[in-house]
């Protein structure tokens, strides 16, 4: 098993890979810098959304990117204040982007 890495480490390259592909994105709660979890919201401008969380695939053991919701946008920010009000250490990134990128199924953002 490898080194696992801060979530202010992750959350920064990730910011970086958005930035590369022009793909707005913003820390909308910032976490633990060591430990705490990550939530994204993407928001693809048109009244949608999905929030995606870390979760294992218990086939492979694997970290992947789940969908936690997904839907109306206010739907998605009523899962998302749930989770928050649960979760002080959480961090959240909201990505904008009609396409729909969110780069969560690209290598390297397990």
């Amino acid at each position: 098993m490898g080194a696992r890495l801060t979530a202010r480490f992750w959350v920064d390259a990730y910011l970086a890979r958005l930035r590369l592909l022009d793909i707005p994105a913003f820390v909308v709660a910032h976490g633990d810098d060591t430990g705490g979890a990550v939530l994204v919201k993407l928001n693809t401008l048109d009244g949608q959304a999905r929030l995606f969380h870390r979760t294992f695939d218990l086939m492979s053991g694997d970290r992947v990117w789940d969908v936690l919701a997904d839907g109306v946008e206010r739907d998605v920010d009523a899962t998302l204040a749930r989770q928050r009000a649960t979760d002080p250490d959480l961090w959240v990134i909201e990505v904008e982007d009609r396409q729909g990128r969110h780069l969560l199924d690209r290598a390297g953002l397990g």
